[in-house]
């Protein structure tokens, strides 16, 4: 009970978020108005109310593109701090947000919370930075939601930073670099993999990410055994199966597809969300996958493969952080993943956090997150471990 609260409480990204407040019909748009344009740009804006720091917060619906290569619309918020920017324009942070959910209602820009969840807005505004929030494709906006895909979420993030250059008033600069947790941690770190080549004209001068899921397969398995385990487990295969056409059928006994699919469609945006799910959860203790070691079955072993990431270019540094008492992404994992970065010559700052669970590793890192990222956009030469790590 204890592990899948944990779970599920990360889950939810530390705040708790009041239920969906947007109108579902700000997040559909027609297919000529999608294909209107190039990825990054704006088909629609509205003004958020209650932003901190006495910042302008817009909810944006943006155009970028599917795993298909073909136009889909994404959505997500933009929070951009007071006053005239700088001549050579804003620097820009992204969010990357942990899991939410794997539906469109799920999208963290339909929340009431979404101020609460990113996590260090307040000290990023407060520094000039302007911040953007992707829900990723298939959250918000209609469509499926590609978990734990990464060209996916990698796609979604850049072309936040494009949409947000066209935001009023907002004078955003070339320069960004990405901050996410967990799914966020992944979804950054295939952004720092992407963004040269689908973005030419941005310049990422840093990737920081918290708890990142690195190594699926291991992750998936190692967990297995849990209730959180189980959870995150059901939930990508429950994409999976949508996104890529991979037989759940082979791999989830037929019994547990219904609890499956009553997890996938359950958001984690309040309490009474993550109380919901304790009792389905717990019935795939009973019955769920017909062989836990699907991960070297195919074609989920190639598809684990496809979206584990691998090494960054190194020009673009990395930040991790990691809580060594974290009981679903394994810290040993997170530290083999760093060394990797660094035997290929990257610039890693690695912040191990003593005592630190899964759910509290972007919060309790977003200072030393803010700070490292700050010295990126001065230019400063970036630190790093990989010379004591060998």
């Amino acid at each position: 009970m204890r592990a899948v609260l944990a779970l599920l409480m990360w889950m939810s990204a530390a705040g708790l978020p009041s239920p969906a407040d947007a109108q579902s019909d700000f997040y559909t748009a027609t297919s000529a108005e999608i294909a209107g344009g190039r990825p990054g740009t704006l088909i629609r804006t509205e003004i958020l109310n209650g932003t901190p720091e006495g910042a302008s917060a817009y909810r944006m619906l943006y155009r970028s593109v599917g795993l298909d290569g073909r136009p889909i619309a994404v959505s997500g918020v933009a929070i951009v701090p007071p006053g005239p920017g700088p001549a050579e324009g804003r620097p820009v942070v992204a969010w990357a947000h942990p899991t939410t959910g794997v539906q469109p209602q799920c999208g963290p820009s339909r929340s009431g919370g979404i101020f609460q969840s990113i996590q260090g807005l307040r000290p990023m505004l407060a520094r000039g930075y302007i911040v953007t929030a992707t829900d990723y494709p298939g959250l918000g906006a209609p469509g499926v939601h590609p978990y734990l895909v990464g060209a996916s979420a990698a796609r979604s993030v850049i072309d936040s930073v494009r949409a947000a250059g066209q935001l009023p008033n907002a004078s955003a600069g070339r320069r960004f670099t990405v901050w996410g947790h967990s799914q966020g941690g992944h979804a950054a770190l295939f952004t720092g993999i992407l963004a040269k080549r689908l973005a030419p004209e941005l310049d990422l001068v840093g990737v920081a990410a918290a708890a990142p899921a690195t190594e699926l397969a291991t992750l998936l398995s190692d967990d297995i055994d849990t209730d959180g385990g189980r959870n995150l487990t059901a939930m990508t295969l429950w994409s999976w199966t949508r996104v890529y056409k991979a037989p759940l059928n082979k791999i989830v006994s037929s019994g547990a597809i219904p609890v499956v699919d009553q997890l996938a469609a359950d958001c984690l945006e309040s309490l009474t969300d993550i109380f919901s799910r304790l009792r389905p959860t717990k019935a795939l203790e009973r019955r769920f996958l017909v062989d836990n070691a699907f991960a070297e079955q195919q074609p989920w072993r190639a598809l684990l493969s496809r979206n584990t990431p691998g090494l960054l270019p190194r020009s673009v540094p990395v930040y991790i952080a990691q809580g060594t008492s974290d009981t679903l992404v394994r810290p040993q994992v997170t530290r083999d993943y760093a060394d990797k970065l660094c035997r290929a010559g990257s610039a890693v700052q690695f912040d191990a956090l003593p005592g630190v669970g899964h759910l509290l590793a972007a919060r309790d890192s977003a200072d030393a997150a803010i700070a490292w990222m700050d010295q990126r956009f001065k230019g400063v030469t970036p630190p790093s471990v990989c010379a004591l790590s060998q």
